[in-house]
């Protein structure tokens, strides 16, 4: 069975996103960027909400990306995606599939499939909504050594979900990242 896990970056109080969406806030280092680049081979399906889709497909289909980073923008350029959303249907960024019921029997399905690991990047929101479901096999999440005071609170919404720690990782640029495995809960 392939994993399904979520990779978000957050601030140290807790914003994934600044006030005005942004997402400029973020430090790195190349440990870092090894790090982010490396998940392409494990993976073989990216999950993005909506809104994180809609600013991943204005940044990695460009030249910029290419010369940035051509690891992760070809990675990001060329598998395939599934997006939760009930205001797209279709969209040039592809390979993409637009889910708008049923996100977490889609996730479940993909699970069940022959693959590589299937990655949920940033979509807090949907994060939050996945958690407390048992589709997400881990969360990980990489604390920024930055303080937002406001922006789009992190797991918003999830709720009575507990977490087991099965890794901390430190970075040089003071990133850490905590990997968490959501434990059932009992009954």
């Amino acid at each position: 069975m392939r994993t399904v896990y979520a990779y978000v970056l957050v601030s140290l109080d807790g914003f994934h996103a600044a006030p005005d969406g942004g997402l400029d806030w973020f430090t790195t280092d190349d440990e870092l960027e090894r790090y982010s680049a490396a998940q392409g081979d494990a993976i073989d399906t990216i999950v993005m909400g909506r809104r994180t889709f809609e600013l991943m497909a204005s940044y990695w289909p460009t030249p910029e990306a290419y010369r940035d980073d051509p690891v992760v923008a070809g990675f990001m350029n060329d598998l395939p995606k599934v997006v939760p959303s009930r205001t797209l249907s279709a969209h040039p960024w592809g390979p993409t599939e637009f889910v708008a019921d049923d996100v977490v029997g889609r996730l479940r399905a993909l699970k069940e499939q022959p693959g590589k690991d299937v990655a949920v990047f940033g979509s807090s929101t949907l994060v939050a909504s996945l958690l407390p479901t048992g589709v997400l096999d881990e969360l990980r999440v990489v604390v920024q050594p930055v303080v937002l005071g406001a922006g789009r609170r992190f797991l918003d919404g999830a709720g009575g979900t507990t977490l087991e720690r099965l890794s901390v990782r430190a970075f040089p640029a003071g990133s850490t990242l905590l990997t968490f495995r959501p434990v059932p809960a009992a009954g």
